[in-house]
């Protein structure tokens, strides 16, 4: 700190460049999302409702979505020794043109999934990031965890796409943990038709090419988590890490070759992962930066994926010093700003039910850099990897395609 006095001959230090919000980059709603990876397959089946918004993708009469938590499109493309199956199925991605999809934003598991088992955008499902505030109790409510307990049906009201296939006669059905069969997070995102609870993975692929094979018309839902848990543990360059990759690359494969006939597979995720190094520059802590703090009531979202939500009267000021403290490598922006953008859908899609869970100021990050919260987040601080952003390593997700 210099306190005004400036050294005889000493230039001024250029002001590092705030980045401008309404340029971040978007995810692809309504063309190539996850929240129009259902709809497309549902609509080649003939359920009513339901839009073919992924052109590229033609329709089958038996389809598999295996979704690996965490398995980013650029994590794929940078382990081949460990992902040989996979990545021979890169050309494949989105109906042959070798290209991902996105997510949505925050590009995080609670309000991915949500997009995807009810093929709408974060906007309209609500489920807006890993913490939001639930604004008819004025308090942090965790998506994931669904802490403080609240009427799922109420916070995310509308329809699955398994429900609606279900009523058309197709037969669906979820292949995952038995643990996740009763949690809101599933009822309110993807329930519908048979749910087969399989602990271990070769037990949830034989179980889906069951499925399958159990209509003329199916649509089958299976999910694998530890790529995810473990790059958070150790980061996604650990050896943990590499050995579930090659263990999720044998598990697809064992699905790809007991598919029934008339059927198409579809390998996606429902985010990437970046690794965030250990030292102050990368790791910012709301709980030690007065700056940071100052005005706040409420800090939502995650570490690279921040709502803000600001006492009475503070937003304006609270958007000022986020912006001139992280602006340059953040995208922050206030809450009609971001949704102006478009960050979580269209802005039409924000309604009175989903408008007050949005922070006050928005943060999403582009360099490698996550504000932790070391006091009030101790678990989520020491994370190695980390997601939530419209960063490419974190947005972009596969959609690998095996038909028979």
């Amino acid at each position: 700190m210099t306190d005004g006095f400036e050294w005889p001959g000493a230039a001024a230090a250029a002001e590092p460049e705030q980045l401008d919000p309404a340029a971040a980059p978007l995810p692809a709603y309504g063309s190539g999302s996850l929240a129009d990876l259902l709809p497309t397959l549902a609509a080649g089946q003939g359920v009513p409702g339901c839009t073919a918004a992924i052109g590229e993708l033609a329709p089958a009469d038996r389809n598999c979505v295996f979704l690996v938590d965490g398995l980013g499109w650029e994590q794929i493309r940078a382990h081949p020794d460990e992902a040989p199956f996979l990545t021979s199925l890169l050309g494949t991605s989105r109906g042959g043109t070798g290209r991902p999809l996105t997510a949505g934003f925050p590009s995080t598991t609670a309000t991915s999934l949500a997009s995807v088992g009810t093929g709408t955008v974060p906007a309209a499902h609500g489920l807006l990031g890993y913490t939001v505030r639930d604004p008819a109790k004025d308090v942090l409510m965790n998506q994931l965890r669904w802490k403080p307990w609240t009427d799922p049906h109420a916070w995310q009201p509308h329809p699955t796409v398994f429900a609606a296939a279900l009523a058309a006669g197709v037969h669906t059905a979820q292949v995952s943990a038995p643990s996740f069969e009763s949690t809101p997070l599933t009822k309110v995102a993807l329930s519908g038709g048979t749910y087969r609870g399989k602990l271990a993975g070769e037990d949830r692929m034989d179980a889906a090419a069951e499925e399958l094979a159990a209509g003329d018309r199916s649509l089958v839902y299976t999910y694998y988590s530890e790529v995810d848990s473990n790059g958070h543990r150790f980061g996604v360059d650990s050896d943990a890490w590499r050995g579930q990759l090659a263990y999720v690359d044998r598990l697809a494969q064992r699905l790809a070759e007991s598919l029934p006939p008339r059927s198409a597979l579809y390998v996606t995720a429902d985010h990437g992962m970046i690794d965030i190094p250990f030292d102050e520059e990368s790791r910012i802590d709301f709980d030690e930066d007065w700056a940071l703090r100052a005005g706040v009531a409420l800090l939502g979202g995650e570490g690279r994926a921040r709502h803000v939500y600001a006492v009475p009267g503070a937003a304006a000021d609270v958007l000022a010093v986020w912006r001139d403290v992280l602006g340059d490598r953040f995208w922050v922006a206030g809450r009609d700003e971001a949704v102006a953008a478009g960050w979580f859908g269209p802005p039409d899609s924000v309604d009175e039910r989903t408008y007050g869970r949005i922070g006050d100021v928005v943060a999403a990050a582009c360099a490698d850099v996550v504000v932790t919260a070391s006091e009030r987040e101790p678990r989520e601080s020491v994370m190695v990897g980390m997601h939530g952003s419209m960063t490419p390593v974190e947005q972009l997700v596969p959609l690998l395609e095996v038909r028979t």
